[in-house]
């Protein structure tokens, strides 16, 4: 499990690849814990901001600060690579 930072942190040293990831929600203690899952994330790192489309597919760019704000209270599946390139800048450079 990845928290936010960490994501951020993965997403940043891969910029201009999209991946994957589950949110998960931890609730409750000792007993009543539970883990719900809160829908499947695309994800971007693009310089400065961060691209998220959630699960009803709505895409938003955020900066890391509003990543860490947003998505502060979850954590992460493994995050996994969709092929798709976003930023291919670098490769003509």
């Amino acid at each position: 499990m990845l928290s936010p930072a960490d994501l951020l942190t993965f997403l940043n040293e891969r910029g201009g690849r999209e991946y994957r990831v589950q949110a998960l929600l931890h609730t409750g203690r000792g007993r009543k814990a539970a883990v719900r899952e809160l829908g499947e994330y695309s994800l971007t790192a693009r310089g400065e901001t961060v691209q998220a489309t959630g699960p009803s597919g709505q895409t938003r760019d955020l900066t890391h600060t509003d990543f860490l704000s947003v998505f502060g209270s979850y954590t992460f599946g493994p995050a996994q690579p969709t092929g798709r390139l976003t930023d291919l800048g670098p490769l003509f450079s």
